[in-house]
């Protein structure tokens, strides 16, 4: 299984002229990691400017979306303001989208049910889904564990085996998000909730599917912790924030991911 690397830039960056830059500079080195998959999330209004720089070579490169609506437009059209359908992004060769991620839980209200019909609607669509999940903070006696037991079962709920095949797990536990050295998390604590979250997927979808989902780990990933993650963690990839706005050091989070076996 290749490692998934994926750069969420969230909003930003501000111009074009930027986006095109940090685009470019990821691009070459990405396309000489073959046992990596490096995704894209830009922001809506940048997606359009990689899609066919995408889709015009074999790169191990894909497009990614930060959000997606959970109807699709009606044959009259769609009266959802500002919402994205499954299918513009489709349009664009976006092969990826982020759903879920504690940033639009936190400041946009979205609930587990929201969660749940943007995941079934972008699975029945064939969108590969990166699903995130994730602790606002890590108590010692454990109600944490169920916290993320029910996000994964809320999320999932009602969505047909079949699709799980595109389904992603991100756990990015938000109690970490901007923590460095003795505050991060560290690699033994990330391979007990991978272990923890296959055992969640165990009961929803069963042994061969949920052995098969690729868990990412979204905590304030560093060139400096990215490698003792990879190695230790359980984890088959990284879901990156903010550096992933910096390619020399994005691009050395690549360069770990494609040397670890």
């Amino acid at each position: 299984m290749k490692k998934l690397i994926i750069a969420n830039w969230k909003m930003n960056p501000q111009g074009l002229k930027e986006a095109r830059r940090i685009f470019s500079e990821i691009k070459k080195v990405a396309s000489r990691m073959p046992r990596v998959e490096t995704i894209i999330c830009p922001p809506c209004v940048y997606l359009s400017l990689f899609g066919d720089s995408i889709s015009k070579r074999r790169l191990n490169l894909r497009l990614g979306a930060q959000n997606v609506f959970w109807e699709n437009p009606s044959a009259g059209g769609g009266a959802y303001t500002g919402e994205i359908s499954a299918q513009m992004l489709k349009n664009l060769n976006v092969k990826y989208v982020i759903i879920g991620h504690s940033e639009r839980r936190k400041y946009l209200g979205e609930t587990d049910e929201m969660i749940n019909k943007k995941i079934k609607n972008a699975l029945n669509n064939n969108l590969k889904v990166i699903f995130c999940i994730g602790e606002q903070e890590r108590d010692i006696e454990g109600s944490y564990l169920y916290f993320i037991k029910n996000e994964i079962e809320a999320g999932l709920k009602n969505i047909p085996r079949k699709l799980f095949k595109n389904l992603i797990i991100a756990y990015e536990p938000i109690w970490a998000i901007n923590k460095k050295g003795k505050d991060a998390d560290k690699p033994e604590d990330v391979f007990q909730i991978s272990i923890y979250i296959r055992r969640v997927l165990l009961g929803i979808m069963g042994k061969e599917l949920s052995r098969s989902i690729p868990i990412l780990y979204g905590g304030s990933v560093e060139p400096e912790n990215a490698e003792n993650i990879l190695k230790e963690g359980g984890v088959q990839g990284f879901l990156v924030g903010h550096a992933s706005l910096v390619p020399r050091d994005f691009n050395k989070i690549l360069k770990i991911a494609q040397s670890v076996k």
